[in-house]
This record gives C-alpha cells, sequence and structure tokens, in this order.
C-alpha cells in the first residue's frame, strides 16, 4: 500500500501521532541537554549551545521553548518544587531554631549541587510565572521560619530575610569561583554565616574545615584563568614573582 503523500510536495505524509512523538522526544532532548550544561556551567549557557548538545537545530529548539525563560522554567521545575518542600520540611521540625538552621543548608546544598540552580536562586524570571510562583511560596514559609525561630531565642532579632538573598549570592560566588578545587569550601561558608545569625547559646553543627590551602590556590588560578586576560601574570598586579607556592 502506498503513503499518504502530501499534496504540495509529493512526499510521504508524516502522521499526527508521529510528529506528537517527534516533539516529546525532541523537548526531552533538550531539557537533558540544558540540564546537563547549566548544571556544569551555570545559567550563561547559550541557547546555541543548549541545541548543538541536544543534538537538534536552532529552529527545534525555538519551537519546544519560544524564550530562554520558559527553557529555564521547564528544566528547573523539579528544584523549585525540592526548594518549596525543604520549606515545609523545616516548618514541621518541633525545634524552630533547628528547622530554621536546617533549611539554611539545604538550600545552599541543593546550590552547590547544580550551577544553574544556584544561579536560579539568585535571579528573578518575571515571564516565567510557574518558577516565580513557587519562589513566592518558598519565600512565604521562610518568613514563618524566621518568626519561629526569633520567637525560640536562637535567631538574631536583626536577621531579615534579606539576608537569606545575601547568603545565597554569595554561596554562588563560592561555588562558582571554587568548581571542583575546593567543592566543599561553600560548607565553611554557610557554617559561619549560621554562626552570625544565631544568638550566643544556639546549638550549632560542627564547624566544617577550612579549605586545604593547595586546594583554594587551585581555586584561585581557575578563577584568575576564566577572567578577561587569560592567565596569571597578564593581569595588573598578578605576576609570577607575587604568586604563592602552592
Amino acid at each position: 500500500m502506498p503513503f499518504p503523500t502530501t499534496p504540495a510536495t509529493g512526499f510521504p505524509e508524516q502522521r499526527e501521532p508521529e510528529l506528537r512523538v517527534d516533539a516529546e522526544r525532541n523537548r526531552e532532548r533538550i531539557m537533558t541537554a540544558a540540564r546537563r550544561l547549566f548544571a556544569r556551567e551555570g545559567l550563561g549557557v547559550s541557547m546555541a549551545a543548549v541545541a548543538r548538545e541536544a543534538g537538534v537545530g536552532k529552529a527545534t529548539l525555538s519551537r519546544r521553548f519560544s524564550t530562554r525563560e520558559e527553557l529555564i522554567a521547564a528544566v528547573f521545575a523539579d528544584r523549585m518544587d525540592a526548594y518549596v518542600a525543604a520549606t515545609g520540611t523545616a516548618l514541621a521540625d518541633p525545634d524552630p531554631w533547628h528547622g530554621f538552621a536546617g533549611y539554611i543548608q539545604a538550600v545552599c546544598a541543593m546550590q552547590a549541587a547544580d550551577r544553574g540552580f544556584a544561579d536560579v536562586l539568585t535571579m528573578t524570571f518575571p515571564t516565567a510565572e510557574s518558577l516565580e510562583a513557587r519562589r513566592a511560596q518558598a519565600f512565604n514559609g521562610f518568613l514563618q521560619l524566621i518568626d519561629r525561630a526569633q520567637g525560640s531565642g536562637h535567631l538574631r532579632a536583626d536577621f531579615v530575610s534579606q539576608d537569606l538573598v545575601v547568603l545565597l549570592m554569595a554561596n554562588a560566588g563560592v561555588i562558582a569561583a571554587t568548581g571542583d578545587a575546593a567543592p566543599d569550601a561553600w560548607q565553611r561558608l554557610v557554617g559561619q554565616a549560621l554562626r552570625a545569625f544565631a544568638t550566643p547559646g544556639a546549638e550549632l553543627a560542627p564547624l566544617p574545615s577550612p579549605p586545604e590551602p593547595r586546594a583554594l590556590y587551585r581555586a584561585m588560578v581557575r578563577l584568575t584563568r576564566s577572567q578577561p586576560g587569560g592567565a596569571p601574570g597578564n593581569r595588573p598586579g598578578a605576576t609570577s614573582s607575587t604568586t604563592p607556592d602552592p
């Protein structure tokens, strides 16, 4: 039996169910590629790079995701759900301070696990309504965490919600700067931050160890090389005579 053809071209006609399967397959390939690139390199990855990684054309990418924000919202939907769930877990903790501290650690750990998500938590995407709705839900839960922890007397009275945003920005910067050279450096930052947020007598987990000097040096070299100018010695004040021996 001959295949049905389109009147205009005479080529075999692709059935609608096949088109839907192809479209869904392409969507999954794009999301998988974007998730991989965003996690490794952050949100600075171009849409063209996502298309190459997925093995699709830019036109196919734009048909599936018409804007960058739409792609970001789709890729990070599950992580935003986990972000919201973290507030629920913290609010269910009978110890308000323990719930607050656990939430801070959990969210910062989410950032460390995914550079793209580290960026998402420090940016806004006005046209990505579902993502922003989840962010608002998590924020409202965090306000309750603050009230509970301050009511317990263990969170400083001058702590405000903006302090979390500042911490998330700082944590994202540490994660991006240290990479795999000192991957646990963020834990030290969070431990010190919780000590700054706590009142005297609040129960605190042991302070994580600082990065080893060699690891921190490698992170500094890595960061220098990622900047315009390239290797150490090409930037003002950075010369081989002033660079410490690792």
